[in-house]
């Protein structure tokens, strides 16, 4: 994994949440870790990875992530399996 999804994956898990965190950043994070990333309803996106099934909400006008969407995004991500450890590997 390269240094720049490294902090934005730790950015993502840390504590406390971070509300700094740009969409295209985040979705091509996501597509780094094997992500199918997918248009749904409106601002929503369809995303599995690992064989996990999500929704995440992409910003409407900013493009940065706040941080009830990161924390959305935190819980999917340890649900699919990433979690701190990743970072170390």
């Amino acid at each position: 994994m390269s240094q720049k999804h490294k902090r934005i994956l730790n950015s993502i898990l840390q504590q406390p949440v971070s509300g700094n965190l740009h969409w295209k950043d985040v979705e091509s994070m996501l597509v780094h870790l094997g992500a199918s990333i997918e248009p749904g309803h409106g601002a929503r996106m369809r995303i599995v990875l690992n064989d996990v099934q999500g929704s995440l909400h992409r910003p409407h006008h900013s493009g940065v992530c706040n941080k009830h969407d990161i924390r959305h995004l935190r819980d999917y991500l340890i649900q699919a399996g990433l979690d701190e450890h990743a970072l170390a590997s």
